[in-house]
């Protein structure tokens, strides 16, 4: 049976990258207008306040509404019956994650992670509490803050990306891929294979980030939370690994116990 023909290297995935891709992200970072009137509030605002009050619901947009408008209606609709402060760190993450945020946005955003962080971890689910990891990234107030981020964003961007692409493949995410149907060649950019049994990458990776974020007050409570969610969860990566590697262990067992008994 003939292999496949291999892709063509001379045609790449995005065309005129990089230039195209950050022109195309430089787009989706435009700045969110505020209509005259219209600003967050003060840097002093009464968190304690806004822990007490929920998002209610039925809120209507109203007519030519600016972009902060927007963005605010669809994030409050979202968090109907959350508190007002959720819907706060929501709404500051969409502003940074723009190329500009009003002035005092960012100096907000970590005053709430650093007072009210057990009430935030507590209410938000992982969606949020991932934004807000990643929102330190290029917002934190210390170096340690921002290396933290970053690596949440790319382990769980990541992890996003290929758990979706997982969703086509019609086998239930819990579910290990049987060992049989391993492919030999054809990694990205031709990387060796992984080792399900010597193998220390997802080791490696998830360490890393757990120990850089276990000493970090503010950001780092948020990722070792996140991480800790993630090991409990039967449905990752790093769970199927797990179960492909007892697979693993037990065929090769069952092989040596059957070599004996010939």
């Amino acid at each position: 049976m003939s292999r496949p023909p291999l892709p063509d290297p001379a045609i790449p995935t995005y065309d005129d990258a990089p230039e195209a891709l950050i022109g195309l992200w430089n787009q989706r970072r435009r700045a969110l207008s505020l209509a005259e009137g219209e600003a967050l509030p003060a840097l002093d605002v009464d968190l304690k306040s806004l822990l007490a009050t929920r998002v209610p619901e039925g809120e209507v947009l109203g007519p030519r509404a600016s972009a902060h408008a927007v963005k605010r209606h669809e994030i409050r609709q979202e968090l109907v019956g959350f508190t007002e402060l959720a819907a706060l760190n929501g709404l500051l993450i969409a502003h940074l994650r723009k190329k500009r945020a009003p002035r005092p946005a960012a100096r907000l955003f970590r005053r709430i992670w650093a007072e009210e962080a057990d009430a935030l971890l507590a209410e938000l689910p992982p969606r949020w509490l991932i934004s807000s990891a990643i929102t330190f990234g290029d917002h934190g107030g210390t170096e340690d803050q921002r290396r933290i981020g970053l690596a949440v964003n790319v382990l769980f961007s990541l992890m996003k990306l290929y758990e979706f692409e997982r969703l086509y493949s019609g086998t239930a995410p819990d579910a290990a891929f049987p060992l049989r149907r391993r492919r030999r060649k054809d990694m990205v950019l031709d990387l060796p294979g992984f080792s399900l049994l010597s193998g220390g990458l997802d080791v490696n990776l998830l360490a890393q980030i757990w120990d850089m974020a276990r000493d970090e007050p503010v950001v780092g409570r948020i990722a070792c939370h996140l991480l800790d969610q993630l090991n409990r969860d039967p449905r990752s990566l790093f769970r199927r690994l797990g179960l492909m590697r007892t697979d693993l262990v037990a065929i090769r067992a069952e092989k040596t116990t059957n070599l004996a008994s010939d």
